[in-house]
């Protein structure tokens, strides 16, 4: 799903109305009556309070229309404009004249200096104040009104994107965003809603089709994109009955120290979950009897010397894709190790954890990481490797950047994870909180090496992998929770995953 920035937005608003050669009120129109038709479905008429705020441009006017479709349905409702600017949109101001012709109880005006309405937790809030357009802080009249919508326990709906939000900018200090139950957002997600400083004043949002210009939407590219399970279908292959091993490629996991085993146990087996044909470990010796142990299927390789960490990375298998990374710690001997080995390669790898944070602390090495190449990093390593950043946009920009110089893939990890390459961002829609776990980062390094082994693009491989990862995780809480969530959990749930893209919706039951 495309993701469109505010200028696209605009672009499409004006290309309908010109295709459809329509005045642009009737869009308003058309947007307010389907807002009206989602909220009349689920209230079906009653008396419940309905307070709708509206601001005075487009947004405001979306909720004047969908003011007056509510009171000439016998809602109960009680419209407010907040005057926070003397200037008005043509198409509000129509809008409002509208509205005083469908009713005698006019929209109560609110400027600075009144006395601001009281709202109880048994009424409905409609948000229509401020929309996509904002770009700079509200008055400080208006953040107390937003203030009380928040306080006030009221259900809140926002329009489109919640009042107080920036398209393209954090929440600056002493700023105020109203915080809504449900959000319907025209058309398409914003970005805010998947970003740390944002996405948690998104309860819930869902998408409203208001008729935008189709071939618009289609044919226009966008610089970021919501990565979903129908993306991800496309991607997907399928195996021919009479397949065999040696068809889905020989992943090698490089990794592992003494007391940090467990993340080149994690990362080979979920690339064995993932379909590689084969898997081999490369490990110090130590590791040898515990991968034997604990993953029959996965084979072992080792290095020449018998110590607690890797020192030499010269393993004889052809691999078809290599991870570099988990639980092999920063050792000195280890990191002249990866130095010489990362000036052998020639084909895209798997970069993660330590691998990265070696990489980091010799930014030289990136000029042997082979063209795309996916480094798959945390928060914490992300910094180590590109700098420090101002704010979500902030690190947005120089990853992509950083991906775009060095001609790699950067997997973003965290809530919502984001990969970059080329300058786009491509957000992942599985996972929930529960891969904030120990380990969880090795399964997604296995998981794309298996992927990337299986001759898919690597960019295939870094979208693919970050979906099933994320969505093993959400079939996984169904039956160990959030909290009860580990690493090793994902790895088993997979399957289902895969399983899980075609799954035909389970047809309602007979009462």
């Amino acid at each position: 799903m495309k993701i469109y920035s505010r200028k696209q937005i605009y672009e499409a608003h004006k290309i309908t109305a010109e295709k459809e050669k329509l005045p642009s009120i009737n869009l308003m129109e058309r947007a307010g009556g389907y807002m009206y038709e989602w909220v009349n479905e689920r209230l079906k008429g009653g008396k419940v309070p309905i307070k709708v705020f509206c601001g005075i441009g487009k947004n405001g006017g979306d909720g004047m229309v969908l003011a007056r479709y509510l009171i000439e349905n016998n809602y109960n409702v009680t419209t407010y404009i907040v005057n926070y600017n003397t200037k008005r949109v043509p198409d509000f101001l129509e809008a409002y004249s509208r509205l005083k012709s469908a009713t005698k109880n006019w929209p109560i005006v609110l400027k600075e200096g009144d006395e601001l309405p009281e709202i109880s937790p048994q009424d409905i809030v409609i948000d229509a104040i401020f929309g996509i357009g904002l770009n700079r802080a509200a008055q400080d009249w208006v953040k107390k009104l937003f203030a009380a919508i928040n306080d006030s326990k009221a259900y809140v709906l926002s329009v489109d994107i919640p009042s107080g939000m920036y398209m393209d900018l954090s929440p600056q200090e002493g700023d105020v965003i109203v915080r809504p139950r449900f959000t319907l957002s025209y058309q398409a997600p914003k970005l805010p809603f998947f970003l740390p400083a944002t996405a948690p004043i998104m309860q819930a949002w869902d998408i409203l089709n208001i008729g935008l210009d189709p071939e618009y939407l289609i044919t226009t590219p966008t610089d970021v994109e919501l990565i979903g399970k129908q993306e991800v279908i496309k991607m997907y292959r399928s195996r021919d009955q009479f397949s065999h091993k040696g068809m889905f490629g020989h992943s090698v996991l490089i990794g592992g120290s003494y007391g940090k085993m467990g993340a080149i146990v994690l990362s080979s087996k979920a690339a064995m979950r993932a379909g590689s044909g084969m898997v081999t470990a490369y490990v110090p010796q130590l590791g040898v009897p515990i991968l034997q142990t604990a993953i029959p299927e996965v084979m072992t390789e080792t290095d020449n010397f018998n110590g607690k960490v890797l020192e030499e990375i010269d393993f004889q298998t052809e691999a078809n894709a290599i991870g570099i990374g988990p639980g092999m710690g920063t050792d000195p001997k280890t990191a002249k190790a990866v130095e010489a080995f990362l000036k052998g390669q020639k084909t895209p790898m798997i970069i993660d954890a330590d691998a990265i944070n070696i990489i980091a602390a010799n930014p030289t090495l990136l000029e042997h990481v082979p063209n795309l190449s996916i480094f798959t990093p945390h928060l914490g390593e992300l910094e180590r490797l590109i700098g420090t950043w101002k704010d979500d946009f902030d690190r947005l920009k120089k990853t992509a950047e950083f991906a775009k110089n060095h001609d790699i893939i950067i997997v973003m990890k965290g809530a919502h994870t984001i990969v970059t390459y080329d300058m786009k961002l491509y957000i992942n829609d599985s996972g929930n909180p529960g891969l904030a776990t120990a380990g969880s980062g090795d399964v997604l390094t296995g998981v794309i090496t298996g992927l990337l082994a299986q001759s898919y693009h690597p960019m295939e491989a870094a979208l693919m992998g970050v979906y099933f990862h994320g969505r093993a995780a959400d079939i996984a809480i169904n039956q160990y929770g959030i909290e009860g969530l580990i690493a090793s959990d994902v790895t088993e749930f997979l399957g289902r995953a895969y399983m899980d893209l075609f799954a035909k919706p389970e047809e309602p039951k007979a009462p």
